[in-house]
């Protein structure tokens, strides 16, 4: 009943979005719904307004605020990709609407300049800057129209307001490259200080000659910030990789400033509180610092756990700072940095990679997500995803790759070091694993529709030895959970362990041969295993197991799924197969208009196979049994899995969090 009830209230809410949402017949997109949070890479204010700000990502989003970050909207996809770094966000204060992005991508020269007119509603890349790797971008306190970006290959400038710019460091300069920081002087914009991966340099006629501004600093260092007092521009503080230093004579000489400990040397972003220039912020690798009296004294304001991208202070209230950092998105602080608590609604950069529902409360929904540390873990919903509670004590910080249910109720994480227990009572995690010899797997379920012969008795049940401990756990990676029966069985690089209790102990299963296994799908009494190039069969309960050979026309499995009726679905990169023999052969399914198939899942409620691919497509699919017809819907997003929550569908993104199907109401 209750459970019931939720997934009412969830259709109403969906519904209730619809109402407030411009309705464009029925092409609207999945609605996201978190978990909060995430990689928060830079901040970028309205000169004009300052509760607008915008934030920048990891992933190509750019969101922005006009409550002070107390909550927060998607605006757009920057270049319509997921693979920008968005460090570097310019708002030109003689025209808020007009906004300048730089980026970069990890491991790649690629990167580009990104222009709005519309206040980030739509964005168009600037072709002289193109395919860039911008690393630093600034514009001059005294015009507006000058810009100064820092790439891979120099330093550029625009003095028309960013549609035109022209290198001004010395071309192929073997020094001079790789810029990370830039600063220009308040009141000449022709001054510009560019810091590189090795040291920083200084111009006074707009790149026409420049020297290095080395004396004081340590060699080869990575410059990441640079700012110039703007009262006293012969002030100019850098941090480095070796720490941070103080110039009061223009950088002509710098003094390393004592304080701050060496672990936490990476400073990757100095700040100053607009109103009193004495405080200035130093977000480093290792958490927040502040001083208030120009350098000389410092103090820790966060936990080390914080990595820190960017600092704001508000210029209206200086009590006001919020951070941006990596896994745990916007902190934000009233008291002027003393505490700092989350600032995310409506903010998510995760990467949810599993989830799991509770079998007879669907609304009740666990999620893993991965590469977010003590941020991250495991998020539960009871309301089937509408909101979102971090549940992470126990996990140690582990990523969470896969989740699974026991037969007696216990959810269970699977992580790159073993195995994990939730205990309801505690809202925590307890390692379980250990493995035992000796407990026997139940009989194997009786085939439906196959009555006893008359006379003929039944095969009595194996009897059950008592488990024995081996002193050894479950340590390595848990790649999938899925149950066989009342079994649980997790895949791992070091084999396939089963139990019935998670908690009492599991068993490695017996038959199967040693294989990279990635992936398992059952139904009834046939299970399938899989690698990226193999497969096998059981049809007895996973009692015993047999190869079976991948459909021909495919190079990779990217999942594997058994029906009720014991057809097996594989897809990947070719697209989707069917087998209706029990592997012995496989047929294109060519109904769908998808490649890439990275997930697939018997919804056995809906009696439907629902699916998702890579790539640019941002449709999923359902294959509804046992007619095979199927269903589309666009959801707006590049998904990485599907699942059932009552009604409706929830699915995981790549990099975004989950998103909700909405309920749809035809208009009469």
């Amino acid at each position: 009943m209750g459970s019931q009830l939720i997934l009412q209230r969830l259709r109403f809410s969906l519904l209730l979005c619809l109402i407030l949402l411009p309705l464009k017949g029925y092409a609207i997109n999945w609605f996201p719904f978190g978990p909060d949070g995430g990689d928060a890479r830079a901040f970028g204010a309205d000169p004009r307004d300052h509760n607008h700000l915008y934030l920048g990502t990891a992933n190509g989003w750019i969101y922005d605020t006009h409550n002070g970050g107390q909550s927060w909207q998607r605006l757009a996809r920057v270049g319509k990709r997921d693979d920008l770094v968005l460090d570097s966000i310019t708002v030109d204060p003689s025209d808020p609407k007009h906004i300048i992005v730089g980026t970069w991508v990890v491991g790649s020269t690629d990167g580009g300049l990104f222009v709005s007119y519309d206040a980030g509603a739509t964005w168009v890349t600037n072709k002289d800057m193109d395919h860039q790797s911008i690393l630093a971008l600034a514009i001059a306190p005294s015009d507006p129209k000058i810009f100064v970006a820092g790439t891979l290959k120099g330093v550029f400038r625009s003095i028309d307001g960013g549609q035109h710019w022209s290198l001004i460091s010395p071309r192929g300069s073997t020094e001079i490259h790789e810029v990370e920081s830039i600063a220009i002087d308040p009141t000449n914009p022709e001054i510009i200080y560019a810091g590189t991966w090795h040291l920083p340099w200084k111009t006074t006629d707009a790149g026409a000659n420049w020297h290095n501004i080395k004396q004081g600093i340590i060699e080869d260092s990575d410059v990441f910030s640079i700012i110039v007092d703007p009262k006293q521009p012969q002030t100019v503080y850098a941090s480095a990789c070796s720490g941070i230093y103080k110039s009061e004579n223009g950088g002509e000489k710098f003094a390393k400033i004592q304080g701050i400990p060496s672990t936490a040397r990476r400073t990757r972003v100095l700040m100053q509180d607009p109103q009193n220039l004495a405080t200035v912020f130093a977000g480093t690798t290792e958490g927040l610092y502040r001083t208030d009296d120009a350098g000389s004294y410092w103090v820790q304001a966060t936990s080390s756990d914080n990595i820190v991208n960017d600092v704001y202070v508000d210029p209206t209230n200086s009590k006001r700072v919020m951070m941006a950092i990596d896994r745990g998105g916007v902190l934000a602080s009233n008291d002027g940095g003393l505490s700092f608590a989350p600032s995310n609604a409506g903010f998510s950069s995760r990467q949810v990679t599993a989830m799991i529902s509770d079998i007879h409360r669907p609304a009740e929904i666990f999620i893993g997500v991965v590469n977010d540390k003590v941020w991250g873990g495991a998020f539960y919903s009871s309301n089937g995803g509408l909101t979102w509670q971090q549940r992470a004590e126990g996990l140690d910080g582990h990523d969470v790759l896969s989740l699974g249910e026991a037969a007696n109720g216990t959810f269970i994480a699977g992580t790159e070091r073993g195995l994990y227990a939730y205990d309801p009572k505690q809202f925590a995690w307890q390692p379980v694993g250990s493995i035992v010899t000796g407990a026997a797997l139940p009989a194997p379920a009786k085939e439906p529709g196959a009555p006893r012969k008359p006379g003929k008795r039944a095969a009595p049940a194996r009897p059950a030895t008592a488990p024995r401990p081996t002193g050894q756990r479950i340590e390595g990676a848990v790649l999938a959970l899925m149950r066989i029966g009342d079994e649980l069985c997790a895949i791992t690089p070091d084999g396939i362990y089963a139990t019935t209790d998670p908690v009492k102990g599991w068993q490695r299963m017996a038959g199967v041969q040693p294989e990279p296994w990635r992936y398992l799908a059952s139904a009834q009494s046939i299970a399938v295993l899989s690698s990226l190039k193999s497969m096998a069969i059981s049809i007895d309960s996973g009692r015993t197991w047999k190869s079976i050979a991948p459909p021909a026309g495919l190079s990779q499995i990217g999942s594997i799924a058994v029906d009720d009726t014991g057809e097996i679905w594989v897809g990947g990169r070719e697209g989707l197969f069917l087998s209706t023999d029990n592997g012995a052969s496989f047929a294109p399914f060519d109904r769908i208009h998808t490649s890439d198939v990275n997930s697939l899942f018997f919804d056995s409620r809906g009696s439907r196979i629902v699916l998702t691919g890579n790539g640019a497509s941002t449709i999923a699919y359902s294959i509804h049994l046992p007619e095979k017809t199927v269903k589309h819907w666009e959801t707006g997003w590049n998904m990485r899995f599907l699942r059932p929550v009552g009604e409706n569908l929830i699915g995981a993104t790549m990099f975004d969090g989950m998103v909700l199907q909405p309920v749809m109401v035809q208009s009469k």
